[in-house]
């Protein structure tokens, strides 16, 4: 029989859940949002991401804060990296928005089969035991892992919008986003907002996949069933809607831990593809709220700027 307290504990599970969910969708919706780029290769810096915090907690045996920081560092370096020597030679080329799908598709593939070759293929969390101490609130179990995921979770959102509404460079972003080659016309760098924007996605991901791998085990293909829930997320948002997105986050998340009343939880993706579904068919340019200004969304290639025009 289900009761208040049985829908409370899901909801609140369910909530602290769709934190790393949320920073994903963040991450993935950034980048389409500034770059205008389906960015699939997120899902490869994700798995670089984990197995960089996996390696220096486990083979270096560093100190959590280290450990982090040699993940975000590592992000970071090579997420810019593939950003300046590859898909800033794809700009260059002219190349079509399917050959950007194809490269950031292939590279998220090829990363995690080279992850299978160094780490092997069965399921790691970053620490010998992903158990939290638990309290109890109101009759409902509070985690540890719960108060930090949100904590964490809601900080850095706040940031993020602070970022784009009131510092400089966050006006940039948006700027650029809104039109690439009128901003550059008035002196805004196009290429340094496309940079920029990749790493603040990789401080995201980095810390969803900190979040993801205290909780749950991963092998190198789990990014790509990740990237699903933020494709989805973003899409219901609608695109170019950040902050949509990721409240669109919350809301599957907790449409899938309360399926659990209905179904097996084997069988909860089955949601995640039936959001899919409906959102393309019923909702192409995303569920939008009365109220809410609808931001220009973005085409599956980068935006051209005044240098590629």
């Amino acid at each position: 029989m289900i009761d208040f307290t049985m829908v409370a504990q899901i909801f609140w599970t369910g909530t602290a859940t769709s934190s790393y969910y949320v920073l994903f969708t963040i991450a993935f919706a950034l980048v389409l949002k500034v770059v205008g780029l389906w960015n699939f290769a997120q899902a490869g810096f994700m798995g670089i991401a984990f197995y960089a915090m996996f390696f220096a907690f486990n083979v270096l045996h560093i100190p959590v804060w280290a450990g982090l920081a040699f993940g975000f560092a590592f992000t970071i370096f090579f997420t810019g990296l593939v950003e300046v020597l590859c898909l800033r030679t794809l700009r260059k080329r002219r190349s079509s928005s399917l050959t950007f799908f194809i490269f950031t598709l292939i590279l998220s593939e090829f990363i995690a089969y080279l992850l299978m070759l160094f780490f092997g293929t069965e399921p790691v969390t970053l620490f010998p035991s992903i158990l939290s101490p638990v309290r109890i609130v109101a009759d409902i179990a509070v985690s540890d892992w719960d108060l930090v995921a949100l904590s964490s979770t809601g900080a850095l959102s706040l940031a993020l919008w602070v970022f784009l509404r009131f510092h400089r460079e966050g006006q940039f972003l948006t700027a650029v986003a809104d039109n690439g080659p009128l901003a550059e016309l008035y002196g805004i760098s196009a290429k340094r907002a496309y940079l920029v924007a990749m790493t603040i996605a990789s401080v995201f991901v980095c810390a969803g996949m900190y979040l993801f791998g205290t909780r749950a085990g991963v092998i190198p293909t789990t990014p790509l069933e990740l990237m699903l829930f933020a494709v989805i997320a973003t899409l219901l948002g609608g695109i170019g809607r950040i902050f949509s997105a990721a409240l669109a986050a919350i809301v599957i998340g907790l449409v899938q831990s309360f399926s659990i009343l209905v179904i097996a939880s084997a069988w909860q993706n089955l949601v995640l593809y039936g959001f899919l579904f409906f959102t393309i068919l019923v909702f192409p340019r995303g569920f939008r709220l009365p109220g809410l200004r609808r931001v220009r969304g973005a085409d599956l290639a980068p935006k051209p700027t005044a240098e590629s025009a």
